[in-house]
């Protein structure tokens, strides 16, 4: 059932038509708000009335609280990016002090997006889900538009093969030897299946065990960064001159590229996706706001200094050819220029397994949020698939759907430009998103600003969210501009814009989905969707979209709010005619 379920009528028995009083809607012109609490605060969330309902009790508990939501950022930041892409970030920027600097401009970009998250979080405390409920409630006109677009490309995006590949690697060379394609592509999906089957089962767990893993990957990080202050220290006797680099730190800047600086900072920004994590399980969270307001900039902060420690200690170790070549497997250089092949090597290389693995946990968890939000919206078909918690509660649908997606780009992209080209496609959308988000915070800001909703206790430096749009405008300009190599001379052996191209016609394929079947079937079917409200046996609140009959819209709005639910004038219509029968 859902958006796209054509045999839905609106008299469906199985939609449960929630009881609200008219003045539970603000009208706001155009537009209507409600105004609900959920059970995490008292803080009531005030929003667009066709956005996905206010879920009173969350059905998947209330069990993430402050450190689970530092590891929930923590974890996804230090996945393998920073194992990983150092070597694509000094190769695009030419020098090793440009490189540097590439890391300190993404924690400047993710620092911006991350206020513009909180504020979001700030005025929606009762809703999961990050990106989907804040594109929703930015962007409320045309009527399902966002949320349509947003969810179709969640869908489509809903891989974790770059991740999945990379921990493959590393165990590979954890057991000194050198895979195949296809044992690498085997062992990839291995990994992601346990991951999978480790979230399905028990929420409380699954984010017991993310945090642990979590503190693993903090030690880890610590560990390298002691460790390359000791290289830097020159007390590493294998490590002839462990400053040489930064002696003349900028030389090789000349060398670099437009189409190279640009590579540099979308792997940078790899490496930092994951600050926004935390912000899909908002609902799950005892009093969000004053909880993430100190552990975004917490885990964000933490993970920039790690990160720059990190690169610091690998070029201490390393001369910048060693590294560009080292590819996707830069720390293992790290342990084995400091450490030799011998034990201690092998021990640090299992940390940076154990660590992939934990993103995969983490990610997982996250974005089937995201996933379980966009199907609330109602603008997915199948509703109770995305949003059901049962039997374990937890969101089985959503996990099992990405495990089948990332199974997909595990297997077929070439095994060489697999990593490359699935990093570029991941961040080109979620620029653009960013981007829509940022300006889309300035819209909210003005539509609460009118209707005089209360301002709440995060708001974002207006400097801050400008910065921000223009640093995502740039993410999505730049990639257009061609390698001074040529239209094949990239980082993948095919053309160098593929991802850009295939990243925006996905994204316009949703948007040519949303207007065939919200408008076009609509107009010559004779009908319009509404909206009503469906109740699931845990406690699951979502929209479900109904075919009105154009002759019978007028009844319908008369009938119910613009959120779908009866009015009590309605109600005491229906209980008169009872009476009388």
């Amino acid at each position: 059932m859902g958006f796209f379920d054509f045999k839905s009528k609106a008299t469906d028995t199985q939609v449960t038509q929630h009881d609200a009083p008219s003045e539970d809607t603000i009208d706001g012109g155009s537009l209507h708000y409600t105004a609900d609490a959920g059970g995490n605060t008292t803080v009531p969330t005030y929003q667009e009335a066709s956005g996905a309902p206010v879920e009173v009790v969350s059905p998947l508990g209330y069990e993430a609280g402050f450190i689970t939501l530092i590891f929930m950022n923590v974890s996804k930041m230090v996945g393998t990016g920073i194992f990983s892409t150092p070597s694509s970030v000094f190769e695009g920027a030419g020098s090793i002090g440009l490189g540097l600097f590439y890391w300190v401009i993404g924690f400047a970009v993710a620092s911006s997006m991350l206020s513009v998250y909180l504020e979001f979080a700030s005025y929606f405390p009762s809703r999961s889900g990050s990106e989907a409920v804040y594109l929703e409630q930015a962007y409320p006109r045309p009527r399902y538009f966002f949320p349509t677009v947003f969810a179709v490309q969640t869908v489509v995006f809903s891989f974790s093969s770059s991740n999945a590949i990379v921990l493959a690697n590393y165990l590979f060379q954890l057991g000194g030897s050198e895979p195949t394609a296809w044992q690498s592509k085997g062992v990839a999906l291995a990994s992601y299946t346990v991951a999978v089957l480790a979230v399905s089962f028990n929420t409380k767990w699954s984010l017991q065990l993310s945090n642990a893993i979590g503190w693993i990957k903090l030690i880890t990080l610590i560990f390298i960064a002691i460790a390359g202050l000791v290289v830097l220290g020159g007390n590493v006797s294998s490590i002839a001159d462990p400053t040489a680099h930064f002696r003349n730190a900028f030389e090789g800047t000349g060398d670099a590229t437009v189409y190279g600086a640009t590579n540099s900072l979308i792997n940078v920004m790899f490496s930092y996706q994951g600050y926004e994590n935390a912000f899909n399980l908002v609902n799950e969270v005892k009093n969000p706001i004053k909880t993430l307001k100190w552990s975004g900039p917490a885990s964000l902060i933490t993970t920039g200094i790690l990160y720059m420690l990190a690169n610091i200690a690998y070029v201490a170790a390393a001369s910048k050819e060693e590294i560009i070549e080292s590819d996707v497997n830069v720390a293992s250089l790290f342990f084995l220029k400091v450490f030799g092949g011998g034990g201690a090597s092998r021990a640090l290389n299992f940390l940076i397994c154990v660590s992939a693995f934990g993103n995969l946990l983490v990610v997982l968890i996250g974005q089937s949020r995201m996933l379980r939000e966009c199907g609330r919206q109602g603008v997915l078909p199948f509703t109770r698939f995305w949003t059901s918690t049962r039997p374990f509660g937890t969101p089985l649908g959503p996990y099992w759907l990405k495990w089948a997606l990332t199974a997909l780009m595990i297997l077929a992209p070439p095994a060489g430009d697999a990593f490359n080209f699935v990093v570029d496609l991941g961040v080109y959308p979620q620029s653009m998103f960013n981007f829509f988000l940022a300006i889309g915070l300035l819209f909210t800001r003005k539509h609460r600003k009118r209707l005089d909703i209360p301002r709440t206790e995060w708001h974002a430096w207006t400097v801050v969210v400008y910065f921000a749009i223009l640093a995502n405008l740039y993410l999505l300009v730049a990639p257009w501009y061609p390698p001074s190599t040529g239209a094949t001379g990239g980082d993948v052996s095919f053309w160098y814009g593929t991802y850009v191209v295939v990243g925006i016609s996905l994204i316009g394929f949703c948007g040519v989905y949303y207007f065939v079947y919200m408008k076009i079937l609509p107009h010559f079917g004779g009908y319009k969707f509404r909206q009503t409200i469906l109740t699931g046996p845990s406690g699951e609140a979502s929209h479900k979209m109904v075919k009105v009959p154009n002759d019978e819209i007028a009844k319908w709005d008369e009938e119910h709010d613009a959120a779908g639910r009866l009015r009590r004038r309605a109600n005491a219509n229906k209980s008169d005619q009872a009476e009388g029968a």
